[in-house]
This record gives C-alpha cells, structure tokens and sequence, in this order.
C-alpha cells in the first residue's frame, strides 16, 4: 500500500488558512456530536501544518459520509481540491449532528413538560385530599354505590350481600382483580330496579285505541288481549302474565308485543331465544369465570329500570340445546308463575322477583 504524498504550489498562508478552517469545523463538530469526542480529540492534538495531508484523511475517516463521496475525497491528490470536499463533508455532518441535538432538546423538553404536569397533577389530587376538597377513586366508587341504595326497596337477603361485598371491596387494593370484580358485581347489584315500578293503565279504552291505531284488522287478537288486560285489572294482580302468540313470520306477533307494551304504558324489552344452545344465556354465567355476566332476563330488568316491563321471548320455538345445557328447560323457571317469585341467576345468586313480568312467548 503506497501514500500519495503529493506535491502542491500553494502559499503557506493558504495552506494555514484551510488547516485553520478544517480545525475550526472539527471543533465545532466536537461540540455537537459526544459520540465523535473522543477521536477527534486525539486527531486536534496531532493536527499541525506539516502533517495537514494526512490528517485531512483521518479526519474522512471519522466522519459518516456516503462511501462513494470518501473515495472521491481520497481520490483528489490535489490539496486545495481535497481540503475543500473535507469541509463540505465537515459541514454537512455539523449541519447533522445540529439537527440531531435540536430534535433531542424537542424530546427531552415534551418529555420533561409532561413529567412536570404529571408531578403538578399528582400534588394537586394530594393537595385536594388532604383539604377534603376530593375523594380518590376507591371512596368516589364506593360513595356512587352507598348513592345508588338510597333509591332501591332492597330484599333482606339483597342488603345483605350487597353489605358484605361492600365491606370487602372497602379492604380490596384498587389495583388488584378482585377488587375489579367485586365492583362490576356490586354495580350490576345495585342498578337492577329493585322494587321499581311503572304505573300500569287501567283504562281499556285507552288500550283499545293504542291497539286499533298501530294494527289494522287482527280483532280476535286484540279482544283476547283486552279480556286479559281486564281480567288482570279486575284481579289487581300481575302475577304470572303469559300471553302465548303464535303464527309464521311477518303477520305481526313482534309488533303487537310492543302495542300491548304502549297500551299498559310499560317498559317493552324483546330478545330472541332462536339458537340458544347456552342456559347461561337465560340463567347467567357464575362469577368464577372470567367475562361473567347475568342472564337476559336480568339483563332486560336493568336496560329498561323497572321490574315490570313487557318482555318477549322471540323465536322460542327455535331454541336449542347442546352440552352447555338446555335453555328450555331453564326457562321453566322464568315462566312458572310458582317458581319466577324468587328466581335466581347464577351470576347474581341473590334472587329475584319476576312475578310482575308480562311475558310474550
């Protein structure tokens, strides 16, 4: 491997005058770029005027321009030629690193702002706390529950569980799982119309109406219904209200649930049964599993906020069954007037009255 040690006609002046400029950019660059200190460190304590072309190519070697520009560089044998594309390179990298320490302060400044409004946020929470100006989490959760009681006509056997499991979430860390589904299973509990319900319209009239306005024709239907709404009227009590329509698609079974639901002026809440191969669908899923829920009668009572609404049942000639049950024979609990006064739903396992539900079917 040979060194071209090329002679060159400049003045010593100009030659001073680029070692001078390739210094000042290298300490610049120095400045600017930690990762290069080191190296360019030791090439300014051997810089001297004698030794400038080789170093010139020391200096390349240091730097991360393209490939293809440092053999240009090494090719140029010429001093002027070569120290100019030295600086070229000695700039661009400046004009680099300085990007690169502009986008670093950008971070770091996000970064320490959002940390500075976190720690702001924090102390304001403590600050507010210990002046009773604010509750955490765990008592706001716990007050909204307490809240949600003063409303509710709570069974003796509800109030009890409802007690318990308050007094357990209260020694639950808010972090834990436990306490995650304590307290899904403790609102669930607590926004169920316990004791709630709608005023029903006694006046027949009023009911025939509501019917002849939203059906045309259909009178042996709405006759059948009105002897029932009277009857039940008559009575003065709900318990155990089963109407049973039945007919193939599209003559209006659907719809005539929700007239006797406007007619009586209840809550109206259908789901269809057609498929169901799962109890747990009408029965509930027991807390042990993950993604526990109630079952759709449950499920219903708390999307229309009162235990007497109008539910059907659709499509339950269609239901099925398989190895995970036989949700027919779970709705003879739902249905059975003697047994739907105290039903029980796996999820819940605190019971329940359906008695004052009017079920279509």
């Amino acid at each position: 491997m040979k060194y071209h040690y090329e002679d060159h006609n400049m003045a010593n002046d100009e030659q001073k005058a680029y070692a001078m400029a390739i210094m000042s950019s290298v300490k610049e660059l120095l400045k600017l770029n930690p990762v290069m200190q080191e190296p360019l460190k030791m090439l300014l304590a051997q810089m001297s005027y004698d030794k400038s072309v080789a170093l010139m190519d020391i200096i390349a070697s240091v730097l991360s321009a393209d490939p293809v520009k440092m053999q240009d560089l090494l090719e140029s044998f010429d001093f002027r030629t070569r120290a100019e594309k030295l600086l070229i390179f000695l700039k661009e990298e400046i004009e680099l690193a300085t990007l690169q320490e502009n986008i670093q302060k950008q971070i770091e400044e996000k970064v320490s702002r959002q940390q500075k409004e976190f720690f702001l946020r924090e102390q304001f929470k403590i600050i507010k706390k210990e002046l009773g100006l604010e509750k955490d989490d765990k008592t706001a959760e716990n007050e909204k529950i307490e809240n949600r009681l003063k409303d509710l006509k709570l069974t003796q056997e509800a109030s009890k569980v409802i007690q318990e499991e308050m007094q357990k979430l209260r020694l639950l860390e808010s972090n834990s799982s436990e306490y995650h589904v304590t307290r899904n299973y403790l609102d669930y509990l607590t926004e169920l119309p316990w004791g709630i319900y709608s005023a029903d319209n006694t006046d027949i009239g009023k009911a025939r109406d509501i019917l002849n306005n939203q059906h045309y024709g259909l009178d042996d239907v709405k006759n059948s219904i009105l002897e029932f709404i009277s009857t039940m009227n008559k009575r003065g009590s709900q318990g155990g209200s089963i109407i049973c329509l039945v007919g193939p698609p599209g003559v209006g079974k659907t719809s005539i649930g929700k007239s006797v639901a406007d007619a009586l002026e209840r809550k109206f809440y259908r789901f269809s049964v057609g498929g169901m191969r799962d109890e747990a669908e009408i029965k509930g899923h027991r807390r042990t599993y993950i993604g526990a829920m109630p079952g759709k009668i449950i499920q219903s009572l708390k999307r229309t906020g009162v235990s007497n609404p109008v539910i059907m049942l659709d499509e339950i000639d269609k239901i099925g069954s398989s190895y995970q049950g036989d949700p027919a024979s779970a709705l003879l609990e739902v249905l059975d007037p003697e047994q739907n006064k105290d039903f029980l739903d796996h999820y819940l396992d605190v019971r329940f009255r359906f008695d004052r539900i009017f079920l279509f079917i």
